[in-house]
């Protein structure tokens, strides 16, 4: 049985999560750098002090490296804001009718919401993202189809949800992956990246040398679209991942 509980060392705040596992993992998670260690059962939490004070020089870049990364401000929903479509950016036309909610891509810089009047802005933000479920489901398929004989792994099932720490998350039991909603705003190569670093998973659980030399195998070029999605404009300052 998972249990959480969290500790401060020189001002950061430490969740710690004890699980069944065998090694200390540290992890730096957007939006704002917070920090999680996920240890073995039995660690006490001097030792997970001890660890984080051995990298706290890492920590601190990963918190710097988010805090300086661009935000977008809080979606109004409303005519001539930017939205992201696979990387690119449209201006949102909102036009009110009656009938059927919907979105369209007109052009290449225009994206159109059709709502029926005095639809709110939550529910304006709702439709945008199914919009964005659909879209990303609609691509998912034929990329596990190319990548299972690549990697060598079956995807037991897969689904699309916001995630508040991640891009993408294993299930290494049963072979189920979950990808994040906003990946559909991010370059089509940062979908296909974070897919397969889950199927990757599948093979090594953890972000250990061996996880590193399947993805240099498979996606020898990994390391630059992780790079191109971290310098991807992150969601507003409360971003729901």
């Amino acid at each position: 049985m998972n249990t959480s509980s969290s500790i401060t060392v020189n001002d950061i705040q430490v969740q710690i999560v004890r699980k069944d596992i065998k090694n200390l993992h540290l992890g730096v998670y957007p939006p704002n750098g917070r920090v999680r260690a996920a240890v073995p059962l039995h660690v006490t939490d001097e030792n997970v002090r001890l660890a984080v004070i051995n990298k706290l020089g890492w920590i601190k870049k990963q918190q710097a490296h988010f805090r300086a990364q661009p935000r977008q401000s809080q979606r109004e929903m409303v005519t001539g804001e930017s939205h992201y479509v696979w990387g690119k950016r449209y201006l949102l036309d909102v036009i009110e009718r009656t009938g059927k909610h919907e979105i369209a891509i007109k052009s290449n810089k225009r994206l159109t919401l059709f709502v029926s009047p005095n639809t709110t802005r939550t529910n304006r933000e709702l439709v945008l993202n199914e919009w964005y479920r659909a879209t990303l489901k609609e691509r998912i398929p034929d990329l596990i189809a190319k990548w299972e004989p690549i990697v060598g792994v079956q995807v037991g099932e897969w689904g699309v949800r916001k995630m508040k720490t991640m891009w993408g998350s294993c299930m290494v039991g049963n072979g189920r992956i979950w990808l994040n909603l906003e990946l559909a705003k991010k370059p089509p190569e940062c979908l296909e990246y974070i897919l397969v670093h889950e199927m990757v998973h599948l093979l090594e659980r953890h972000h250990n040398g061996q996880f590193r030399t399947y993805m240099d195998k498979f996606m020898p070029h990994w390391r630059w679209h992780r790079d191109v999605l971290n310098s991807a404009p992150l969601a507003h300052e409360d971003w729901e991942y």
